[in-house]
Order: C-alpha cells, then sequence, then structure tokens
C-alpha cells in the first residue's frame, strides 16, 4: 500500500515561509543587533526572513 503524499516528510516541502516563529524573530533580531536582552519578547518589530 502506497503511503499519501500528504504524510512524507517535512524534507521534502521546499516552500519558502514568509512568517517566522517568535523565537526565530528574536534570533534574527539579535544577529541585526535590534533586540537586547531584557526587552520584552511581546510585540516585536516585524521582519522579513534572511534569504
Amino acid at each position: 500500500m502506497s503511503q499519501h503524499r500528504s504524510l512524507k516528510g517535512t524534507s521534502t516541502i521546499a516552500a519558502k515561509r514568509n512568517v517566522l516563529k517568535r523565537f526565530e524573530r528574536v534570533d534574527l533580531l539579535k544577529k541585526r543587533g535590534q533586540f537586547q536582552a531584557g526587552d520584552k519578547v511581546i510585540g516585536l518589530r516585524k521582519t522579513k526572513p534572511e534569504e
């Protein structure tokens, strides 16, 4: 019996994500120097993912 295509691994999905999770946004802002330790994680500025 074959496996349904929606159940295949995530490695086959190569779609570009344009929405980041909060921890990804914090990491990106830290790299850019726009987030300091002690800043609030609620209400972060909008960020575009690195390409």
